[in-house]
């Protein structure tokens, strides 16, 4: 039987070649094991710190490991980073207990001689011993601020350049926390008062978000039974805010474009009030079978689902309504998906952008004359954005900026009013994750 390191440590090996995503890989381990509920979060505790603060944990582990670290094993480097994180992080794991299990799995995966290193190096490695300060004094500005709060240089740079360094540092000091779960209570089956009189939710702290129908709350196993229920879906609400802008209209017909999984679909269906027709495009589909499995779990009938090629998808008709949900390089969301910031670079971003022009240019074909499309990813990068809208309407002189904002919260108007587009970038608002939408429409 697997114990909670071991277990954090395979998923971690597995993160190094594969392309799934760590809560992915995370979940399938942890449904697959016999572990009980401490050793579960320990284990989830472990993968996601170490993704997190792998940048950091690296340059500490530098300090005392007398080789070359970027040419040791990987299961030797993830299992002195599993190590390290327990000894300067988790102050109820005892220092003893850290370095002995590590030793453990390096005597397992790698033999004695890289067991007796392991031991070596983490018994050096004390909160006493690590003066980053000091280590950092001689660092370029941007690269302390890398080095500091666990994200790669180069994206620091672009960040300091577009958004100073004062809102820099905010986001880079978000995206290593905790995040909340995001919750939307599904409206064709319940109210908000409905669904919080029942007395096993009552009592559960949560806080609202400004946005109806959502609200945040750090507990998930409580609710549960409700998501089971189709009463409830886990969606944070920035994914929101590009329906919202949409405000597709009940009985209309949605195109929604690289769906799946569907979070976006589901809620415009209940926006819609499960009338009129959302039609889901996906590559894949297993995707879109969840999808469909998804949405009967919550009573929705309006969705039809088409496994196609975005670029290539031609509907039976043109379409009033239009979400692109563009695929991204996810730099919002790096709270929640730590390993992207060590797997993203330059020339991976660029590629983004070439992939999100053609979809908007094939996307401008399937609208119908006075259509709206809303345009939305869950990156924080002004190619992706701002700067591909403006690419896009160059090409496309029959599109304009529309400024119809009457799907929106109140407390998101006044940006939406003036450019007909949203961006949240993490820690401008408590909870919500990074994003950006903007509505256009077809003259």
């Amino acid at each position: 039987m697997k114990k909670a390191r071991e277990l954090a440590l395979n998923v971690l090996q597995a993160l190094e070649t594969g392309s799934s995503k760590s809560d992915t890989l995370l979940h399938q381990a942890l449904d697959n094991s016999s572990c009980n509920r401490a050793d579960r979060a320990l284990a989830t505790t472990l993968v996601n710190g170490v993704l997190r603060y792998r940048g950091l944990l690296d340059f500490i582990i530098s300090h005392f490991y007398h080789h070359n670290l970027a040419k040791a094993a990987p299961v030797l480097v993830n299992i002195l980073r599993m190590g390290t994180f327990q000894l300067l992080y988790l102050d109820k794991v005892p220092d003893w207990a850290a370095v002995h299990e590590c030793v453990k799995l390096a005597r397992k995966y790698k033999g004695e001689r890289l067991a007796k290193l392991t031991n070596g190096v983490l018994r050096k490695i004390t909160r006493e011993n690590v003066q980053l300060d000091q280590w950092l004094e001689d660092k370029e500005p941007i690269e302390q601020l890398a080095l500091k709060y666990s994200h790669p240089a180069w994206l620091v740079g672009r960040w300091i350049e577009t958004y100073g360094r004062s809102r820099t540092e905010t986001l880079l000091a978000c995206n290593n926390q905790s995040p909340v779960f995001g919750f939307r209570i599904n409206r064709l089956k319940t109210s908000v008062e409905e669904f919080f009189s029942n007395p096993a939710l009552t009592d559960i702290e949560r806080e609202e978000c400004g946005i109806g129908y959502f609200f945040f709350s750090k507990e998930f196993q409580n609710f549960e039974a409700p998501i089971r229920d189709g009463l409830l879906s886990v969606q944070n609400p920035t994914q929101a805010l590009a329906c919202l802008l949409l405000n597709p209209s009940s009985g209309s017909t949605v195109i929604d474009l690289c769906a799946a999984p569907g979070g976006k679909s589901m809620f415009m269906a209940e926006l819609m009030q499960n009338k009129g027709k959302i039609i889901c495009i996906d590559r894949y589909e297993q995707k879109l079978l969840k999808l469909e499995k998804h949405a009967r779990a919550l009573g929705i009938t309006i969705i039809e689902t088409i496994a196609a090629d975005a670029r290539r998808f031609q509907p039976e008709k043109k379409a009033g309504f239009i979400l692109l949900d563009a695929p991204c390089t996810g730099t919002g969301v790096l709270g929640r998906r730590a390993e992207l910031r060590w797997k993203l670079n330059i020339d991976t971003l660029m590629e983004l952008v070439r992939l999100q022009a053609e979809l908007l240019d094939h996307t401008a074909e399937l609208l119908e004359s006075g259509g709206i499309l809303v345009y939305a990813t869950c990156s924080i990068e002004p190619e992706e954005n701002e700067l591909q809208i403006e690419s896009f309407m160059a090409r496309h002189p029959g599109f304009e900026i529309d400024t119809d904002c009457s799907g929106l919260p109140v407390l998101f108007r006044k940006e939406a009013k003036e450019k007909g587009s949203l961006l949240t970038l993490p820690g401008d608002l408590p909870g919500f994750d990074g994003g950006f939408c903007q509505r256009l429409k077809k003259i």
